[in-house]
C-alpha cells in the first residue's frame, strides 16, 4: 500500500531523483574546475619563476607597478585608458623631412604650377577649332602619371587671411608679373615689394569692381536673397566675385589657362573660389539649374557664333529666372568702337546676332544701360514650346540628361525646364531666398526626382553634419579658428552638409560630386545656396597645386576601391593641399590603414582617432598635416627668367 501510494512515475519521485543527479553533476564539475586551474598556476609559476609576487615588490601606495624596460626601477602609475582605440591600432608617424622620402620623390621645380589636364605642352597635339586644345586632356595610360610630390616655389609663405587677401597676395606663391604690365592700365593687378596688390579694376569697370556691382544692383535686385549663386565666365583675377561676397553672393569663377598667365591662379590666392575651365566643346561641370546669375565682362567668348551653342549651355546652367549680364564688347558699340578698333558695322551685326539668339532661347532683354545688357531666362517654358513655331532653332532636347555634364559634349539643342502647369510656376519648385535656401527642403528632393532621398534624409544629414564638424573642430583646433584656413575641398559632398556646417565661418568650400556617386546630387547643393563641380577622382582636378588649406575626403577611398590607384589619388591631394594644410579622411579603418601607410611617406603628420561616436565603430578618422617645405633656394649663379 506505501509502494502504490507514492509510485515511481509520480511528480514527487522524479524531482528527487533530479536533484540527486544534479549534485552528482555539479561534484564532477567542479572537481575538474579546480583540477584545470591548478595545472594552470602551476604552469605559469614553472613559465616565470622571477616574476613571482613577493613582499619586496608589493604595492604599498598608489596603484603603481614597476617599470619592465628600466634599469633604475622608476614607477610608472597604471594606465587605466581603453587600449582599444584607434591610435593603439597603428603607430604615429614621426615628423621627417622631405630630403629623407625616396619612394615618393620630389618633382623638379618646373612642375611646381602642374596642373596635370591642363598641360600646354600636351594641349599642342589636340584641334585649335573651337579651343579644343584648352579642354581638359588628362594623361593616358601611355604618358605615365608623376609619382613625385610638386613643390612650393621657394619663399612660398601662407597666404593673407580673408579679407585681407582679396586685395593682397605674396609675390613668392604667384611669381608671375605679366599681368602687371599687360593689364597695368586696368588696375587688374599692381606689385610692390614682395606682394601684389589688387586694387579690384577690370577692363569694363575702371572705377572698381565694387562701384560695378552697384550699377548691376541698379537694374536687377542683389539684396533680397534671391540671387544668392552666380558664375563667372573668363573671369581674370576674380575680381567681380571677389566683390560680390562681401554681399552673400557666393560666386563660382573659372578661365583657361592661356596666355594671361596665372589668372585662377591669382583668383585662389585671393581666396575666392575658382576653377581651370573653358566653353569650347564639353558642358561645364556644373548640373542643370544651378547659378542665379551668369556673367561676362569683355570675357572673348564667341556668343555668337556656333549657332548660338554657348549661350545654349549657359541657358542650361541658369536657374529659372536667372540673369544673363554682358558687359563689353560689342555691347554700347556706338560709344567704344574706335577705341575697339572694329568696323561699326561688324560690332552691330555682331549683337544683332546674340539679340537674336537670346530670344530663341525665349530669354526677355531687361535693360541695357551704358555698357551693361541684362537677359533673363523665362519662370518656366510653358510659353516657349509654343514659340517653337516661330523659333525653328534650337528645338528642345530629348532624351537627355540635363545634369549629365562630365565630359558630356555640349549640344546646340534647348534644354527643357520641368514641366509647370501655369505661367506664374517656377518650373522645378520655387528656391526660398538666402539665407533660408540653406536649410529649406531643396525642390529636387521635395519632388521626389531623387529616388530614396527624402525631406526626412535631408533632415537627418543636416544634424549630422553639425554634429560632425564640431567633433573636427575639437581635433583641429585651426580649423575652428576664423581666418586660418580659407579654401576648403569637400571631396565627397552628398548632400553639402559638410559645407552647410561651416556657413558661420569666414570659408568658402568646394563640393564635389564624384561621378562614380550612387546619386547625382550636386542639383541639390546648389539649390542649397552652394557651389559644387563634378569629378572623377581617378583623374587630376582642373585647378592649380596649393589651391586648398582643408580636404574633406568622406569615403573617397572605398568609393574608388578597385577604381584606380590610391597613391594616385593621395598624390593628387598632396598636389593640390598648401603646406601645413590639412585632411581628414573618414572610412573604415582597413582603409586608413592602407592610407596612413602611403602618406608616411609624404612630408605628411598624421594620426588615427576615433569616430565622434565612440572606439566601437569600424569607421574612423585620419587626421593628417602636410607639413612646411619648399623647393630649394635657386643657385646663386642662376637668374629668375622663370618666375617673370
Amino acid at each position: 500500500m506505501a509502494w502504490y501510494s507514492n509510485p515511481p512515475n509520480s511528480l514527487h519521485f522524479k524531482i528527487k531523483l533530479l536533484i540527486s543527479q544534479l549534485k552528482k553533476f555539479n561534484l564532477y564539475y567542479i572537481t575538474t574546475v579546480v583540477i584545470l586551474c591548478s595545472l594552470s598556476y602551476l604552469f605559469g609559476i614553472w613559465q616565470h619563476p622571477a616574476k613571482l609576487f613577493t613582499p619586496s615588490n608589493a604595492i604599498t601606495g598608489p596603484c603603481t607597478i614597476p617599470s619592465i624596460n628600466a634599469t633604475s626601477s622608476p614607477i610608472t602609475t597604471l594606465d587605466f585608458t581603453p587600449h582599444h582605440s584607434a591610435e593603439a591600432e597603428v603607430s604615429i608617424s614621426a615628423q621627417s623631412t622631405f630630403t629623407q622620402k625616396n619612394k615618393y620623390p620630389v618633382c623638379d621645380l618646373k612642375y611646381s604650377e602642374y596642373t596635370p589636364c591642363e598641360d600646354t605642352q600636351r594641349s599642342l597635339k589636340f584641334p585649335r577649332e573651337r579651343l579644343i586644345y584648352r579642354e581638359r586632356h588628362c594623361p593616358d595610360e601611355t604618358e605615365g602619371k608623376l609619382k613625385c610630390r610638386v613643390p612650393a616655389p621657394y619663399g612660398y609663405k601662407t597666404p593673407f587671411p580673408w579679407p585681407q587677401s582679396r586685395d593682397y597676395a605674396w609675390y613668392a606663391n604667384v611669381p608671375h608679373k605679366w599681368l602687371t604690365v599687360e593689364k597695368g592700365g586696368q588696375n587688374w593687378v599692381r606689385f610692390k615689394g614682395e606682394r601684389f596688390s589688387f586694387p579690384g579694376g577690370g577692363t569694363m569697370f575702371p572705377r572698381g569692381a565694387n562701384a560695378y556691382i552697384d550699377e548691376i544692383g541698379k537694374l536687377i535686385n542683389l539684396k533680397d536673397g534671391s540671387v544668392r549663386t552666380a558664375i563667372d565666365t573668363g573671369c581674370g583675377v576674380a575680381s567681380w566675385g571677389g566683390y560680390l561676397l562681401s554681399r552673400n553672393i557666393l560666386p563660382l569663377s573659372f578661365a583657361p589657362k592661356d596666355t594671361h598667365e596665372a589668372q585662377v591662379q591669382f583668383a585662389l590666392e585671393r581666396g575666392i573660389p575658382a576653377l581651370i575651365g573653358i566653353l569650347a566643346s564639353n558642358r561645364l561641370p556644373y548640373p542643370s539649374r544651378a547659378f542665379d546669375m551668369a556673367h561676362c565682362s569683355r570675357c572673348l567668348i564667341p556668343w555668337g557664333q556656333y549657332d548660338g551653342l554657348y549661350l545654349i549651355e549657359v541657358d542650361r546652367i541658369l536657374r529659372p529666372g536667372g540673369y544673363w549680364i554682358l558687359s563689353g564688347p560689342p555691347i554700347n558699340w556706338e560709344a567704344h568702337w574706335k577705341g575697339w578698333q572694329r568696323a561699326r558695322e561688324d560690332l552691330k551685326a555682331e549683337q544683332d546676332k546674340i539679340e537674336s539668339i537670346a530670344r530663341s532661347l525665349c530669354w526677355k532683354k531687361l535693360t541695357q544701360r551704358n555698357d551693361l545688357a541684362i537677359w533673363q531666362k523665362p519662370s518656366n517654358h510653358i510659353h516657349c514650346k509654343i514659340n517653337r513655331k516661330v523659333f525653328k532653332f534650337p528645338q528642345f532636347c530629348s532624351a537627355q540628361d540635363p545634369d549629365q555634364a562630365w565630359y558630356t559634349k555640349m549640344d546646340t539643342c534647348l534644354t527643357p525646364l520641368p514641366e509647370a502647369s501655369e505661367i506664374r510656376e517656377v518650373a522645378g519648385g520655387q528656391l526660398a531666398k538666402w539665407p533660408e535656401r540653406l536649410h529649406a527642403i531643396p525642390p529636387r528632393i521635395s519632388s521626389g526626382s531623387l529616388n530614396g532621398i527624402t525631406a526626412e534624409t535631408f533632415r537627418a544629414d543636416s544634424e549630422l553634419w553639425k554634429k560632425r564638424v564640431w567633433y573636427y573642430k575639437s581635433l583641429n583646433n585651426l580649423l575652428a579658428q576664423p581666418g586660418r584656413y580659407r579654401n576648403l575641398l569637400d571631396m565627397n559632398a552628398y548632400l553639402g552638409g559638410f559645407a552647410a556646417a561651416l556657413i558661420s565661418d569666414p570659408v568658402w568650400v568646394m563640393n564635389v560630386v564624384p561621378v562614380e556617386a550612387k546619386f547625382n546630387t550636386l542639383g541639390v547643393v546648389y539649390e542649397r545656396g552652394l557651389i559644387g563641380t563634378y569629378q572623377n577622382w581617378c583623374e587630376a582636378m582642373s585647378t592649380y597645386p596649393r589651391t586648398y588649406d582643408f580636404i574633406h575626403a568622406n569615403s573617397v577611398f572605398t568609393l574608388y576601391d578597385g577604381r584606380c590607384e590610391m597613391e594616385d589619388i593621395l598624390l593628387e591631394m598632396d598636389r593640390i593641399l598648401r603646406p601645413e594644410g590639412c585632411v581628414i579622411f573618414r572610412d573604415d579603418i582597413d582603409v586608413l590603414v592602407k592610407i596612413k601607410d602611403i602618406i608616411d611617406e609624404f612630408d605628411w603628420d598624421s594620426r588615427i582617432v576615433d569616430h565622434e561616436d565612440g572606439p566601437f565603430q569600424r569607421e574612423k578618422l585620419l587626421v593628417a598635416v602636410k607639413l612646411y617645405w619648399t623647393a630649394p633656394a635657386p643657385d646663386s649663379n642662376q637668374n629668375q627668367s622663370s618666375s617673370n
